[in-house]
């Protein structure tokens, strides 16, 4: 009876020690799954507004194809404080309830939190879609990510990569989209996720006309048992313009 007992108390101390590291993995995995989702989301948006930016006006007055500006506390119309992206992308949503087309402005920005307490910073993704709009825009605010450290996004020029990036002024020294940008994240008090570093490629057109002109002239003459003198002249311009895309 005594044995009985025995081996019966060490079954269940080894089931409850099984049954308590399995629902302690499990919290542990459902809290990092939590916590890796809004990183993931927060990317995803990254992305797409990346790969879908739209050509640039190069300082023309071209609403619906606005500029594209990278740099530190950049200044947006309808955004309170400044802003490290912004730019023109075809990633609006069309429904039969909005009037607007797939091009919007979007903006990235940290914020300070509205919990005091809370470390880090909130990251922003700010929304216009009525770019028509003859007053202050009407601005949608999306909250993406929160406890960031630092934001930064850089640009590829084909060479070197720019912190600052501006296509919206006539004299301004990039005038297309940069072929890539580079997004880093950095989370603050969060040991367990490491800098967060994504690469977005941007197609870009770059323009040349070139024209060749090319002519050839040749005659021959030949004679056998009779006569036969025969000469022909060809002139041939071709004329043509290529464009050439870089990825």
């Amino acid at each position: 009876m005594i044995l009985a007992i025995g081996i019966a108390s060490l079954v269940l101390i080894v089931t409850s020690t099984v049954l308590y590291t399995a629902f302690r993995l499990r919290d542990d995995t459902v809290a990092m799954v939590e916590a890796a989702s809004p990183v993931d989301a927060a990317v995803s948006y990254i992305k797409r507004d990346l790969a879908c930016a739209v050509t640039t006006t190069n300082g023309t007055g071209k609403l619906l194809s606005g500029g594209f500006r990278v740099g530190d506390n950049l200044t947006s119309q309808g955004v309170n404080g400044g802003v490290s992206i912004e730019m023109f992308t075809a990633t609006g949503t069309l429904s039969q309830n909005t009037p607007w087309g797939d091009i919007q402005r979007v903006t990235y920005e940290l914020r300070l939190p509205a919990n005091a307490t809370a470390v880090g910073r909130d990251l922003y993704r700010t929304i216009s879609r009525n770019l028509l709009t003859i007053s202050t825009p009407d601005i949608t605010d999306q909250l993406m990510l929160s406890g960031v450290a630092r934001l930064k996004f850089s640009c590829y020029d084909g060479a070197t990569w720019d912190d600052t990036w501006d296509t919206t002024s006539p004299m301004a020294t990039f005038t297309n989209l940069p072929n890539a940008v580079r997004v880093d994240i950095t989370m603050a008090g969060r040991s367990d996720l490491g800098p967060i570093e994504i690469v977005v490629p941007i197609d870009c057109v770059s323009r040349t006309n070139q024209t060749s002109i090319s002519s050839s002239t040749g005659g021959n003459t030949g004679t056998g048992t009779g006569t036969s003198t025969g000469t022909g002249t060809g002139t041939g311009t071709p004329q043509g313009t290529t464009t050439g895309t870089r990825r």
